[in-house]
């Protein structure tokens, strides 16, 4: 009972806060309010540490989403993680998280950021390495590594920023647009928010931190790790606006969105054809904020969270039931069994698609539209509205997997009643999903987006969908080995299916060549001086500076000795003389 009630408590706790930021953030909305909070935390003569705080509609409106989500997800832990022996150990790291992805919104300073952001990144890597195996231990070490690059470029981004005298970017963002040191920082900025939100070539991290538990994906999904970078380019999107380097992002972006749409349609564990949607998504976000709609890719950005969050806690129920067996090939029928979640994963699942009036329609379609209105050109239209039928096309392929084909009699199914913890929380955030997209539609926007376009190129998302319909039913039937016929059909598949052989390149690329780098240059040009001018030469220097200090000290101190004695007392001195002797 003891275990239980600190998961009680925390998820009790998050759900009052977040009600409590969300009707602040109503009232700073309905008054055009922003609140920046200062207060001294250390002083020490003329150095002082100041601690701030920025509380204004988006920071309020993204941490009730992040509680409200966090909250949903612990009290799902407490049935989920219910045999686990050290539960509260793990509702411990997962409050750590949330208060670095808390800290990180509600920060004007780049200190107080690099605090919740290097958080997130320590606290995911002993999230992701939970279960303590060596492929826990891969991904983990893979998860901590990409993004050891990010903050790098923060902490490269703090040094640059001394040059204005401070680190409150707010003050800065207006009127440095021009500055050519501020885009200097904005291009280490991008080159962090793409490692968090695993853009290419950072990619292959996120789908490898799978390994984590269940529920722990279902928070790093949705609202905290991979939307880091994304909520931080868009605090930072004005500094941003008309430099060059955006049209690289939006490139890499919506490859990054292409590929994890195909590579997605190949995978058969369920976990990581989510993980592969949201990849999707994060281009997605990404290339709009590129593009300068910041507002857009906030709007997506919340949608995208409460329809994901379900989407994982589905997939953990259906792994429960399958007996930990996450390969969709082995699922089928399980509407049949656990019809409430599979009707919770059917409704999340249509809303990632943007299936007309669910929440990730109002976002989806109206980023597409304002694509379709936008000067660019014939490639970047091609991968967004591809990407989208192709989120149509692996979410279908999903569905009639796990719902409509005959279920495999090789498997014993976990037959038991539907756990009504896990209910809860699913239809918490299932009235959360259905609901979300409409009212944020009313209450971001100050004005309403009026876009004209032809009737074709209007119809153009529903088109797409019912394409990526068929195809994924055709996909779903199809014979697993029958594309495998020719060897250059073999190997494209394995090159589509591998993520564009990303991980390896990451993992075994990097290793191979830069050892190779390392030997050549240890060969025929280091031959050993580093090592002797470095490792051991400072060990030598240091012990031989330590044995000279000892002895100069201990002379100190004989003399000292000698002085007391001989001035004082000429019986103890000659007893001195004899002991030195």
């Amino acid at each position: 009972m003891k275990k239980f009630s600190i998961c009680f408590l925390s998820f009790f706790f998050l759900f009052f806060f977040s009600m409590i930021n969300f009707f602040y953030m109503i009232y700073f909305i309905m008054n055009n309010k922003i609140l920046f909070l200062e207060w001294e935390v250390i002083s020490f003569n003329s150095m002082m540490i100041v601690m701030s705080i920025l509380l204004d509609w988006m920071s309020l409106l993204f941490m009730s989403f992040v509680l409200f989500i966090s909250s949903s997800v612990i009290y799902y832990s407490m049935s989920y993680m219910s045999s686990e022996l050290n539960l509260n150990r793990f509702i411990i790291l997962v409050l750590l998280f949330v208060f670095s992805m808390i800290l990180l919104i509600i920060s004007p300073n780049l200190i107080s950021i690099f605090l919740g952001w290097d958080g997130l990144g320590l606290v995911s890597y002993c999230l992701v390495i939970y279960y303590q195996n060596i492929k826990s231990y891969n991904a983990g070490m893979l998860t901590a590594l990409s993004n050891r690059i990010g903050d790098v470029m923060i902490l490269m981004v703090i040094s640059w920023m001394m040059n204005y005298g401070g680190w409150n970017y707010i003050f800065y963002l207006n009127f440095m647009n021009n500055d050519f040191m501020m885009k200097i920082i904005s291009g280490l900025l991008i080159i962090a928010a793409m490692t968090k939100s695993a853009q290419i070539p950072f990619s292959s991290w996120l789908p490898a931190a799978m390994a984590a538990p269940t529920p722990v994906s279902a928070l790093v999904h949705s609202s905290t790790l991979v939307t880091a970078g994304v909520y931080l380019l868009i605090r930072f999107n004005v500094m941003l606006v008309d430099m060059y380097v955006l049209k690289f992002l939006l490139l890499l972006s919506s490859l990054t969105m292409f590929m994890a749409g195909i590579s997605a349609n190949y995978e058969f564990d369920l976990k990581k054809i989510i993980a592969l949607s949201t990849l999707s998504q994060l281009g997605l976000m990404m290339s709009i904020l590129s593009m300068g709609l910041s507002d857009l890719a906030f709007f997506h950005l919340l949608t995208h969270a409460m329809f994901k969050a379900l989407l994982f806690m589905c997939a953990g129920v259906l792994i429960h039931m399958m007996n930990d067996i996450q390969d969709i090939r082995y699922m089928g029928g399980v509407s049949f069994y656990i019809p409430l979640t599979s009707l919770c994963l059917n409704i999340s699942n249509l809303s990632l698609c943007g299936i007309p009036f669910l929440s990730g329609f109002y976002s989806k379609d109206l980023i597409l539209e304002v694509l379709s209105m936008s000067n660019l050109n014939l490639m970047i239209f091609f991968l967004f509205y591809v990407s989208t039928g192709l989120t149509m096309y692996y979410s279908i392929r999903l569905l009639f997997y796990t719902m409509i084909n005959d279920y495999n009699l090789m498997v014993i199914y976990n037959l038991y009643d539907e756990d009504y913890i896990m209910l809860k929380s699913m239809f918490m955030l299932l009235f959360m999903s259905l609901m979300v997209g409409s009212f944020l539609s009313w209450m971001l926007f100050n004005y309403p987006y009026m876009i004209y376009l032809p009737f074709n190129l209007k119809m153009m998302v529903i088109y797409v969908m019912i394409l990526g319909f068929f195809l994924g039913y055709l996909i779903s039937n199809m014979k697993i080995y029958s594309i495998n016929k020719f060897m250059l059909m073999y190997n494209l598949s394995n090159f589509l299916c591998l993520m564009w052989f990303m991980p390896s390149l990451s993992t075994y690329g990097l290793n191979y060549y830069f050892l190779k780098f390392g030997q050549n240059l240890l060969k025929n040009v280091d031959m050993g001086w580093s090592e002797l001018y470095s490792g051991q030469g400072m060990y030598n220097v240091i012990k031989n500076y330590s044995i000279f200090y000892n002895f100069y000290q201990m002379n100190n101190f004989k003399i000292y000795l000698f002085s007391f004695f001989f001035l004082n007392n000429n019986f103890l001195f000659i007893i001195f003389i004899i002991i030195m002797i």
